[in-house]
Parts: C-alpha cells; structure tokens; sequence
C-alpha cells in the first residue's frame, strides 16, 4: 500500500549519509536498509568505524616521519637563524589555537543540537506511552465495570423481578448488551505490551544520552585546556608543560579520531532509519499490532478509515440500549417495587461514567495525537539529531587537524629552547657584558672590585713605565669617589662619574658641559692623593 508523506520528508543530509558505501568485513556490498539486528548490516556499520582507525593510523604514521626527519636531519648551527623557525613556531601555534577554537565551537552546538534531538525523541515516546497507557487505563477500567459492578446490579435486580417475566427478560437483553461491549473492547488491541516497550526504549536512549553528552562535554573541556596549556608552554618556553602536552596531545588526536568513527558510523545509521522510517515501524510492530492500526497511526490521513471506528460504534450503541432500558425500568417497576431503585440508579450511574470512557478512549484512539508523537521523534532524530552528529564529525575532523599541528610545532618549539639554553651556557662567563657576569658581580661584590683594581694598576703600571702620570687619567674607582663627591658637599651626578668600567660614555656627556664640583682648596688635595697612589703603584709594578 503506497501514500505519499506530507508531513514528513527526510532531510538532504540523511539521504547523503544513506549513500554511503554499506560493506560489511568481508569487503562484500549489502542492503542500505535499516535492519540492526542483522550481523551484515553491523558490520556494515563497524566497518565505518574501522576507516576512521585507518585514518587515525595514517595521521600518526605522517607524524612519526616527520618527528624522525626533524630529528635526524639537522642543520648545522652556523647555518640556522632564529628567525624563522620562531616565526614557523608561532603560527603553527597560533594556526593550532585558532582551529582548536573553532573546532570547540562546533562541537558544543553539535552536542547540543544532538541532545536537544534526542530530548525531543524521548520526550515524544513518553507522551506516546502516556497515551497508550491511558488507553489501556479506560479499556481496563470499563471491563472490569460491565464484569463486576453490572453483573452484580443485574443479580439483585433479577431476584427482584422474579415474579415479572417482561422484568427479567429486560434485564437479561441489558447482559447481552453488556456482553457485546466487553466483547468489542476485547477486540481492540493490547496496548500494554507496546506500552512498556517504549517506556523501555524512552528509558535507554535517555540514559545513553546523558553519558554522551557528559563524555563529549569532557572532551571539548579537555580539548581546550591541551591548547591553553600549550600555548603557555610556549609562552614560557616550559619544557616539562610542553612535553606533558605533547604526550597529552596524541590521547586527545585518538579520542578524536575514535570518536569520528563513532559518530560516523552512528549518522550513517540513523539515516538509514530516517530514510524509510514507516518500514522499520511496521517491522516492529508486526505481531503486536496489525498493519492496518500501525497505517492508520503513521500516516493518520483521512482517505483512511478509523479502523476502531465499529467497536467504538457498537460500544456507543450498546450503552444507549442499556441507557433506554434502565430509564424505562425506572418510570415503570420502581413504583411497583421500590426496592429496586437502588440497583438501578447504580446501574444508570454506571452506564453513564462508562459513557464518559468512551468519549475518552475515541479522543485517544484518534490517530492526530499519536502521529503528531511520531512525527515530532522522527524531527527530533533526523533533523536536529543527525544535523548535531554531523557537527560532532566537524568538530573531530577539526581537532585532529588542530592536534596534528600542535603536534608538529611542539617539537620544533623543544629543539628552539633546547639551542637556546645551549648557547646561553656557551657564553663567557668573565665577559662583563654577559648577564650573568653581571649577576655574580652583584652578588660577590669582593670579586667585581678586584677586577676592576687590578686592571686599574696594571694600566697605571704601564703608563709610568712611558710616561708621567697624569692626574686626569688616574680616576678613583666609582663607589670611592661618590663617596667623596657626598662627603664635601657636592650633588653626586652620573655625568661626572669616571668612565672606567662602563661599556658606554654617558647618555648626556655630549649634550651638558663638563662641571667640576670641587673648589681649589679640595682639588689641590685630591690631586696630591692621587698622585702618592700612582707613584706607589708605579714602584710595584717595575719591581
């Protein structure tokens, strides 16, 4: 029987996703239809997860070359420059960061747009189990009132109206009558095994969602704090933090590509599902309920009959048969019996609730409620939760190609430090421009003023050895003569200091004219000091 879906039309990517190749292990083609109890078809599907393992190996395959040519061939030291490889270094992390981002943005509307698809799917069994439950409540209950309640009224009533045939013959027509409404509820279909299959499956898929969701919400986190750390790493050029990332990068490149393939493998099924969803429906249902209830509900077309339209029907007329003869037993026997009246009112009040099911289970059986349910599910699972999935594949197509980057800059960025710390251990360490000469010197002050006392002397040396000492060339050192310069009065400034022992002349010593500080009286003083020291470090050194 083939009609045509108005209500619901699969979307593009799912007929896309249906394309796929469907191959189980043994590399043999097999039926795109959606069928998971069969072995073929979950290969079929285990066979997309094992392309993706294939990639995963390809990708560390591509990694480990490059790691190996990076390792063995090496330039020579003399022909590298820093340069390039920190600029190679800094957009490769800043190519990883930036992907990483993106790639942590699609994965969070992905996870969302897939729970809000599966809330939306669980969401629509537990009406659908809300009304099938209510029908069975209502076709229960009403049984159970025309077995007992009426069986007993019509008991009492008949010991009643034992002297009157008519009576009696009116009371057994209403058993019949009641007889037919249990019969036609009987043949309605038995809702509650289908009932508790779809609280079953509402029960499982809720709680294999929420792990999902918890799981993908780990990884985005995980994600984005590798890069974080990462970039810091680089940032401080922290071997340990870059090492401790590097190896925490390749767990996250196969988390990645592991669940590439699951959510491949999972988009691929559910189109398969969402292509052809009536089959699938009617397959399950078979035995349970028949095919033309299961058309009735799925389609719920109005160029299709009710298919409980006669029950129903029969079940009205049986009620307003019943209704009529108790009304006329009570205008016409109660004034004769009295007693009776009891009874019958019961009866009439009993008539008239199982009037009120009825009205509830015709609202119930109606198709309007339970289509809109399914319909509502196959939205949820084919558009908002397939359209996710493919954005979780995003996402970790994304991250393994940011991983993959950061995985290639992580070593570079090592060997960089590495080369550095190297030449920074090569340098002199009694060359007065390197800092950390200058760090000794400031901590062992005894050692800096040695220095520079000895090569104060031995200059001096030579110069008396040639020539006369000169007053303006022996200069005290520094800390001795700011000493002085505060001792008689004078403002210290740094354009007077002696450029002994200074790499620089003075930022303003051409700028600002030369001002000596001393009177006569104290220059006349110094220089005859001075001249004493010279004289004796002369004697010394031609000793």
């Amino acid at each position: 029987m083939s009609l045509t879906r108005v209500d619901y039309i699969a979307p593009w990517w799912t007929y896309w996703l249906h394309n796929f190749p469907h191959i189980n292990l043994r590399f043999q083609p097999i039926d795109k239809s959606f069928q998971p109890e069969d072995e073929n078809y979950q290969q079929s599907l285990i066979f997309l997860g094992c392309v993706a393992a294939a990639g995963l190996g390809l990708n560390l395959l591509c990694l480990a070359v490059y790691l190996s040519f990076l390792c063995c061939c090496r330039k020579d030291e003399e022909e590298e420059t820093k340069k390039p490889n920190s600029c190679c270094v800094t957009w490769s992390a800043v190519t990883a960061g930036l992907i990483t981002c993106i790639s942590v943005g699609v994965g969070f509307y992905g996870n969302s747009e897939t729970n809000d698809g599966v809330y939306q799917l669980t969401y629509s069994l537990y009406n659908a189990n809300h009304t099938l439950g209510g029908v069975d409540s209502l076709v229960t209950g009403t049984m159970g009132n025309m077995r007992t309640g009426l069986h007993q009224h019509l008991a009492r009533l008949d010991e009643i109206f034992a002297t009157r045939g008519d009576y009696v013959q009116t009371l057994q027509f209403m058993q019949q009558m009641a007889d037919n409404v249990i019969k036609q509820l009987l043949g309605l279909p038995d809702w509650d095994e289908a009932k508790v299959d779809l609280a079953t499956i509402a029960d499982q898929t809720a709680n294999i969602e929420y792990y999902r969701w918890l799981t993908y919400l780990l990884l985005l986190i995980l994600d984005l704090v590798i890069c974080l750390l990462a970039c810091l790493g680089l940032a401080k050029q922290s071997r340990w933090l870059l090492t401790t990332m590097m190896v925490f990068g390749v767990l996250t490149l196969i988390l990645s590509w592991t669940s590439l393939g699951a959510d491949l493998a999972a988009a691929v099924g559910t189109s398969d599902f969402c292509v052809s969803p009536d089959k699938y429906v009617m397959g399950q249902t078979k035995g349970i309920i028949t095919a033309d209830i299961v058309h009735y509900y799925i389609y719920c077309n109005q160029t299709l009959s009710n298919p409980f339209q006669q029950p129903l029907t029969i079940f009205q007329r049986s009620l307003t048969t019943m209704q009529i003869q108790i009304q006329g037993l009570l205008q016409f026997a109660v004034p004769l019996f009295p007693t009776a009246e009891r009874d019958l009112l019961g009866i009439q009040h009993l008539l008239n609730s199982s009037e009120a099911s009825l009205h509830q289970l015709t609202a119930l059986l109606d198709c309007r409620g339970l289509n809109k349910d399914y319909l509502d599910a196959m939205v949820g699972v084919c558009y908002d939760g397939v359209e996710g999935v493919l954005y979780l594949c995003l996402f970790s197509i994304l991250a393994a190609c940011a991983f993959t980057v950061m995985l290639c800059a992580i070593p570079r960025a090592l060997r960089q430090i590495a080369s550095r710390e190297r030449d920074y251990d090569d340098i002199d360490e009694e060359d007065p421009f390197n800092p950390r000469a200058r760090r000794i010197g400031s901590q062992n002050p005894n050692h800096a003023n040695m220095h520079s006392f000895c090569s104060y002397s031995s200059s001096m040396g030579s110069q008396n050895s040639l020539h006369p000492p000169a007053p303006a060339v022996s200069n005290p050192p520094m800390s001795e003569y700011m000493n002085q310069t505060a001792l008689f009065g004078g403002n210290p400034r740094y354009e007077n200091v002696p450029l002994i022992g200074r790499g620089s002349p003075p930022p303003s010593i051409y700028s600002q004219p030369y001002r000596n500080p001393y009177s006569p009286t104290m220059r006349a003083t110094y220089l005859s000091m001075t001249e004493e020291q010279s004289r004796h470090f002369g004697s010394d050194f031609q000793a």
